[in-house]
């Protein structure tokens, strides 16, 4: 079967980006090298293509009632133009995938959806619809690419190429606007890197040009990024990656993710009941973030207590490029203080450990 392209495939190859299959998708996982781009992302701009990323529309006098029905958050408390980060569980207490829902208008919802989840998500959502007739969920992932403009640069760049008052926008925000020429984007200021910066919906039938626009619009202040230092971006800022970090069988408790998972919101959700029950009965499992002393931890590398008893397993890991050290995240047993920040644990790295020590926060926070 052949791979699906971006509007963006020729610039890729243009730039000198080095295409892998992701997911089905023919995608850029680097141009310059994962480092040279993770850095430019870190003090000047990246430019990253998540055109793959899905969107999901809602419509209809009951749009609200249904998604709040659909996820764990609360989207009722989302201002119109702001937007929320949340989930769709599951009926067992697992998660479907995670979002983040933008709130268009009174009773109009925009959800973006990972990648490899697009298909599945739409069709739980509409297999799901509390209110059929009432609330429209329509997928319009084929209409829409995306890119993302992250990093110290972003703000002064997008607003160089937008008729929108985007600096003006707090986190989390979203507004209409013309971008790089293209009329009828949506620029959003959110992200996935740990840097302040936007990631604009762009109509896919004119995105094609660009791509390029805004690397000559940036000049020397941007950088083409790839998949590879996006991942290595989002892990030093302590994002989670479904698939890896979270999957159906993961309750969003044990994974540090009960901000965004409202058990007493009016009207419940699906999926609240089984959730309600795993928090009451105990947590036998936490996500923790480890930094690693000498060597690379890579997903599912056992994670030891200093005993040599094997407690857990890494989820994401790599060397952050910034902090020099190697990284994880990764599930340990909730007991004995395993979890603790500060509490001394080993990785099993192909045969050697490696002393890790437990993390609170992210491993990166953005200095301006």
């Amino acid at each position: 079967m052949a791979l699906k392209r971006t509007p963006f495939y020729d610039a890729h190859v243009a730039l000198g980006g080095r295409m892998i299959d992701f997911g089905g998708w023919d995608m850029p996982v680097q141009y310059a090298g994962l480092i040279p781009e993770h850095t430019a992302t870190r003090e000047q701009a990246g430019l990253f293509d998540v055109s793959h990323m899905g969107e999901v529309r809602v419509t209809g006098a009951k749009a609200l009632a249904a998604v709040n029905r659909l996820t764990t958050n609360d989207v009722n408390t989302i201002p119109v133009g702001s937007s929320q980060y949340s989930a769709i569980p599951n009926m067992t207490g697992g998660l479907v995938d995670d979002i983040f829902v933008y709130r268009l208008g009174e009773d109009e919802l925009f959800l973006c959806v990972n990648a490899s989840n697009t298909e599945k998500d739409f069709a739980w959502l509409a297999e799901n619809n509390p209110f059929p007739g009432e609330a429209v969920f329509t997928n319009e992932s084929a209409a829409w690419a995306q890119v993302a403009v992250q990093g110290r640069n972003a703000v002064g760049l997008v607003s160089s190429l937008t008729d929108a008052s985007v600096s003006a926008l707090g986190r989390g925000d979203i507004v209409a606007g013309s971008f790089a020429g293209v009329a009828g984007c949506l620029l959003a200021r959110t992200g996935y890197t740990g840097e302040d910066g936007y990631e604009v919906f762009i109509p896919a039938s004119e995105a094609a040009p660009l791509f390029q626009a805004v690397i000559d619009a940036g000049g020397e202040g941007i950088a083409p990024v790839g998949l590879g230092a996006r991942d290595t971006l989002r892990l030093e800022a302590r994002n989670v990656l479904y698939g890896n970090d979270i999957d159906d069988t993961t309750n969003p408790f044990e994974a540090g993710l009960g901000w965004i998972t409202k058990l007493n919101k009016p009207g419940g959700f699906l999926g609240r009941d089984a959730m309600a029950e795993k928090k009451a009965a105990g947590l036998t499992r936490r996500l923790v973030g480890l930094t690693v002393e000498k060597r690379i931890p890579r997903p599912h590398c056992p994670i030891l207590n200093m005993d040599g008893e094997v407690i857990g397993e890494v989820t994401s890991g790599t060397r952050s490029p910034i902090l020099k050290t190697g990284i994880a995240l990764g599930y340990v047993a909730a007991r004995d203080g395993n979890a603790r920040p500060g509490n001394a644990l080993q990785i099993d790295v192909r045969g050697r450990m490696a002393a890790a020590k437990v993390v609170k926060g992210p491993f990166y926070t953005r200095d301006y």
